[in-house]
């Protein structure tokens, strides 16, 4: 009789192999963006349509789905008790961890968290930490004892492209709607969620924007094709500033060099695509 021997079970990884586009077609994707078009017929600081579900799980404190044409994510927020750090002891903390999931890109594979996946869940955690969107002293429980730890956990579905800002979008979503556990003092145990928000600054709520260099031509949200014959990214994070743009955060990728012409045209473009995008992301995340 054989034996059945049961596979190994491993979490999964991204090692981001290769994602090959032929020269004639890198060549046809920079000829259009020159003459400021691109193959799925938007211009070159256009985003795509924008679609956020909710409720995808009722065992978290949130759970959202978020869907940039067709890159889509995954991403969760809950809550554990913890011990707070010693140089702040009144003060919750903070984590963020992100999933490159096979069936999201070919390009992505099993095993343990690889530097792709590890660099989105960093951009996307400095973006929020860095803004003070978490109110970390709101988390506190009993100072020097026990605070709250949040989780952002990030799982993408498909991955079309510009999975950063996607990604940070979500995140950004899933906190504004996450609901405050209820803590069991006497117990010592948590039991269930109530109707109550988790503690965030809310006026000082920043949202992430990537830019891509294709020939000579800086891009927003871009196609997995655009992506891979970008030179450089640039991931810009930015709040409200008495209704001027604030950076908050900014994270470079990618081997190409950003000339002072080429910021010049990023900020440019920071401005305008801030000033359009803002209103509608500080309602899906705070709902107004």
């Amino acid at each position: 009789m054989e034996r059945m021997v049961h596979p190994k079970v491993y979490p999964w990884r991204a090692t981001m192999g290769d994602f090959i586009i032929p020269n004639l077609q890198k060549e046809k994707i920079e000829e259009f963006i020159a003459e400021n078009k691109r193959l799925d017929g938007r211009k070159s600081d256009e985003y795509r349509k924008l679609v956020v579900k909710d409720g995808i799980s009722e065992n978290s404190a949130s759970a959202v789905s978020v869907k940039f044409g067709k890159t889509e994510v995954l991403a969760g927020v809950h809550l554990a008790l913890a011990a707070p750090y010693p140089d702040s002891q009144d003060q919750g903390t903070f984590m963020t961890n992100a999933e490159l999931h096979p069936m999201a890109s070919q390009q992505f594979d099993m095993g343990r968290p690889g530097i792709e996946s590890v660099e989105l869940a960093r951009v996307i955690d400095r973006g929020i930490r860095e803004s003070g969107f978490i109110d970390f002293k709101g988390l506190c429980i009993k100072e020097g004892e026990k605070v709250w730890q949040v989780f952002v956990d990030i799982v993408t579905i498909n991955d079309d492209g510009n999975l950063l800002d996607v990604a940070g979008l979500a995140s950004l979503i899933a906190l504004g709607r996450a609901r405050m556990p209820i803590y069991n003092a006497e117990e010592d145990k948590v039991e269930g969620y109530s109707d109550k928000g988790i503690p965030l600054n809310k006026d000082v709520l920043s949202f992430s924007m990537t830019f891509h260099k294709i020939g000579k031509k800086i891009v927003v949200d871009v196609s997995k094709e655009e992506e891979a014959v970008s030179e450089f990214r640039l991931t810009i994070a930015v709040g409200d500033n008495g209704g001027e743009p604030r950076i908050t955060a900014m994270q470079k990728g990618k081997s190409g060099v950003i000339t002072s012409e080429d910021m010049e045209t990023i900020l440019k473009l920071v401005e305008s695509k801030w000033a359009e995008m803002f209103p509608k992301i500080k309602e899906f995340v705070l709902g107004k």
